[in-house]
């Protein structure tokens, strides 16, 4: 009878855990994890040469172009050269719903350059929602600058 009573409040206490992390949906002025008031953020395009030692520590603002469905961990920011940035949330401390594609973001953390493998490449790939043909075309690793986010506030 204990096991049982001890198993029921377990999973009762993980879904409320599961609870905590409840997605609101996207919308302007809505703050997911923390972000300070803006001080000098740089764009996408910007950032690059921003970077000292390889890394950054400040705001970027850009526009979403992808988020991961699967829990909304993490978003893509678009660069005008057509690719994009990996924004990670840091330790997962919050999720950003699907609407937040299209929507302009202010994002606060640390950028560092990482080479990402190509199995990480379709991990999120599948992520996002990727066709099987999709992700068969993802070769090689990629050398990038990544973010990751203490916060993101959705700006437009």
């Amino acid at each position: 009878m204990k096991r049982i009573l001890f198993a029921a409040l377990f999973m009762i206490a993980l879904g409320a855990q599961a609870q905590d992390k409840e997605k609101t949906q996207a919308a302007k002025g809505v703050v997911y994890g923390v972000v300070n008031d803006e001080t000098n953020p740089v764009t996408t395009d910007d950032l690059k040469a921003k970077l000292v030692d390889d890394k950054f520590q400040g705001q970027v603002k850009g526009k979403v172009v992808e988020v991961c469905k699967a829990e909304g961990c993490w978003i893509r920011l678009e660069r005008a050269d057509g690719t994009n940035m990996m924004v990670r949330v840091k330790n997962h401390a919050f999720l950003m719903p699907e609407n937040i594609v299209g929507k302009n973001v202010l994002i606060e953390g640390n950028a560092v350059v990482k080479t990402e493998t190509e199995e990480m490449r379709k991990h999120y790939a599948e992520d996002a929602g990727k066709s099987k043909e999709e992700i068969a075309k993802i070769k090689g690793a990629l050398k990038d600058v990544q973010f990751s986010a203490t916060g993101v506030k959705v700006l437009n």
